[in-house]
């Protein structure tokens, strides 16, 4: 007979958060939409938060033909797709995230517009460890945790593009957030979805963009001042550095509006004349070429 353990034997564990099963999406842009097709495909229920009915009709669309890639690729199946599409749902009010368990912002990398979702799900989302996490590539996290009254239970988790595709995603905890947020939002991306995490600093840029636009901005550097052309720097990069893509081509898939909001945010925070935005990228914004999302950036798409 097994002895019963005596109160000084017994020793305290902390309740285990509930696995997550109910996921938000505020934002069905192209990052919006890769989140909530891949937890889709994952078995969790999604629920996408749109600002229009026009909004809700290019999200699905934008899934829908993802995933019909995926079967023509034979990644998935025709009835695995049908499946996916039924765990998703669409709605125009934030209160309707209410039962989420984990609730991503995908929006325009505009911070005013960011810390006013915070402020609003801070309030909305019921269950105190539900975890609030943004996919910003640029902004430091304490600042959008500073919107609201749980600090803890927000956490950068910033998914590369195209999102189903490429494995990585930086996870960034602030100096208020819980060490326990950040691990359920690990378990999630790493052994729900199947993504693979590294551990990022708060700071401008997190790790892979602080290193990576330096890169981006110098070529659009060799464009404006007539060095080379961008067919020839994005071959000279993918021919003799074993680029998937040269630089001014993964601009055009970033987009060029996001392009300067995370150079600005790297501008100022570090000051460094390297993170500035060119000339010729703030001209082409402000001309509405933004790459392959408006059909012209610095190449053209039918």
């Amino acid at each position: 007979m097994t002895p019963a353990l005596t109160p000084e034997a017994a020793v305290p564990v902390p309740d285990p958060a509930p696995e997550i099963r109910r996921v938000g999406v505020v934002g069905c842009g192209l990052m919006g939409a890769g989140v909530a097709e891949i937890a889709a495909k994952a078995g969790l229920d999604v629920r996408i938060v749109v600002s229009s009915e026009d909004s809700r009709a290019r999200g699905l669309r934008r899934i829908t033909g993802s995933l019909d890639r995926a079967v023509a690729k034979s990644r998935i199946s025709a009835a695995e797709r049908d499946v996916a599409l039924g765990r998703i749902s669409f709605t125009t009010a934030l209160e309707d995230l209410a039962d989420r368990q984990f609730v991503v912002e995908a929006v325009a990398e505009h911070e005013p517009t960011k810390l006013q979702i915070f402020s609003l799900l801070d309030k909305i989302v019921e269950d105190p460890e539900a975890v609030l996490a943004s996919n910003t590539s640029s902004l430091p996290i304490v600042r959008l945790a500073g919107a609201t009254q749980n600090p803890g239970r927000v956490v950068g988790v910033h998914f590369f593009n195209p999102v189903p595709v490429l494995p990585l995603v930086e996870l960034v905890g602030s100096v208020l957030t819980d060490e326990r947020t950040v691990d359920r939002a690990e378990h999630l991306v790493t052994e729900v979805l199947g993504k693979t995490a590294i551990r990022s600093p708060d700071r401008a840029g997190f790790l892979v963009n602080a290193l990576l636009f330096p890169y981006l901005l110098s070529a659009v550097r060799m464009v404006d001042t007539g060095v080379a052309t961008a067919e020839v720097i994005d071959r000279g990069m993918e021919a003799g550095c074993s680029h998937p893509l040269g630089p001014l081509r993964l601009l055009d898939l970033i987009g060029l509006d996001t392009t300067v909001a995370i150079a600005d945010a790297l501008y100022a925070e570090f000051k460094e004349p390297l993170y500035a935005p060119p000339p010729l990228l703030l001209r082409m914004v402000e001309g509405g070429l933004l790459g392959k999302k408006t059909g012209r950036g610095f190449y053209s798409y039918g």
